[in-house]
């Protein structure tokens, strides 16, 4: 259950740090994306470069980066939205603490405080401490208030002593995780697929500062990954050049030119689901310049070449069982040219939608689309978000 899943990895200070390394590459190992967050004492037994060097992404340690301000203040609101499940191990006997009674006074208690996700904590001490009447109080209290524990183990500590208060190995953190994911999971028809989305523009550069575009913001592309997502799919956006936020939570490409996108959706190909609402432009310049074209130079004809009609080519090579779904955006003439491209391009659904209504089409966070298959017809009306939700709760219901 952890693999392609993102994990939020909460180190502690307590001399248990350093196998928070090795659980971390166990974690990776299994296919999971792991982020790290330390508390400051945390870092006094492992520094921050380990785990940063074994994540390949910055380490969190304090809400206020002073190297980094600006909004970086902010990382513990995403990261809680991105995570699957938060994994504090080990968790201190004062962070234990800190997290009954809500305190928040570094990056790791804070992004707690802000995670959506479910979390486990593994408790790590002493034996005498982890035995002491405040932390079984604090436990339990954990507990009330929908934490979940994963008790230590006995062995050899580091005080010298055999008791109760070792972290456990990383193969039962792991093991405990996936039951915890899997509790939580969404739900939905769409459990266990692999769902490709597109949204945005290309571009197509003339030269360094010019290029062919279109006004699309991604809104609609990316509500419709939302809406996969929340339907159980397991949700992949390539995205063009937008201008609408993209939840963390959503696991995300880029790319700028059709080519790119592309290859792209060919390296994804096997998806269960394509959605492909990128407005990906039809022409683009024949030769691009490589250094700025000064207009006393400049001739007035542009000569274009078409880019390679990806909707099609993903009809073409079609897998068994593959559900294709495109959109037709129009000025004229909505249904005759969406029925002509859902039967040219072999589509199972298309979602038409025209620029000459009012509350629909490029930047507006409005739509109207009309969603056409080979025997259905339905039109829907609302936010994007909520006529992307229809849509695909008309085409996978329960």
């Amino acid at each position: 259950m952890v693999a392609g899943k993102r994990i939020l990895l909460g180190v502690t200070g307590g001399i248990a740090a350093y196998k928070a390394a090795y659980l971390l590459r166990e974690f990776q190992k299994s296919g999971a994306q792991v982020r790290v967050i330390m508390t400051p004492s945390a870092t006094r037994f492992v520094g921050t470069e380990t785990f940063s060097s074994l994540s390949r992404h910055e380490v969190a340690v304090d809400v206020f980066n002073q190297e980094n301000p600006g909004n970086d203040w902010t990382k513990h609101i995403h990261w809680g939205d991105w995570a699957d499940i938060f994994v504090i191990a080990p968790c201190t006997a004062n962070t234990l603490a800190k997290i009954v009674y809500g305190q928040s006074d570094n990056m790791l208690t804070s992004t707690l405080l802000a995670a959506r996700c479910p979390i486990l904590i593994c408790p790590t001490m002493d034996g005498e401490m982890y035995e002491s009447p405040a932390v079984t109080e604090n436990l339990q209290k954990a507990k009330e208030l929908g934490f979940y524990i994963l008790e230590p183990e006995s062995g050899y500590l580091a005080s010298g002593i055999e008791a109760v208060g070792r972290l456990p190995e990383p193969e039962k953190i792991i093991e405990e995780s996936s039951k915890i994911i899997g509790k939580h999971s969404i739900q939905g028809p769409l459990t266990g697929k692999q769902v490709l989305v597109s949204a945005g523009p290309t571009r197509e550069f003339i030269d360094p500062v010019r290029f062919i575009s279109n006004p699309s913001t991604g809104k609609m592309g990316i509500a419709m990954a939302e809406a996969a997502r929340l339907l159980g799919g397991n949700v992949t956006l390539l995205h063009g050049p937008v201008t609408a936020e993209i939840p963390d939570r959503l696991k995300s490409e880029s790319f700028i030119t059709a080519d790119e996108l592309f290859e792209q959706v060919k390296a994804h190909q096997d998806a269960d689901v394509i959605i492909m609402a990128a407005a990906v432009s039809d022409f683009k310049a024949a030769e691009t310049n490589n250094h700025k074209v000064k207009k006393e130079h400049a001739s007035l004809t542009l000569e274009l070449s078409r880019n390679p009609d990806i909707l099609e080519w993903l009809g073409q090579n079609k897998n068994p069982g593959q559900i294709l779904i495109g959109f037709a955006m129009e000025t004229e003439h909505l249904r005759k040219h969406a029925l002509s491209k859902l039967e040219r391009k072999k589509l199972d659904w298309i979602c038409a939608n025209s620029l000459s209504e009012g509350g629909a089409g490029f930047g507006s966070d409005t739509n109207k689309i009309t969603l056409l298959g080979k025997q259905t017809e339905e039109a829907f009306t609302g936010t994007k978000q909520q006529v992307a939700n229809q849509i695909l709760e008309k085409i996978f219901p329960e």
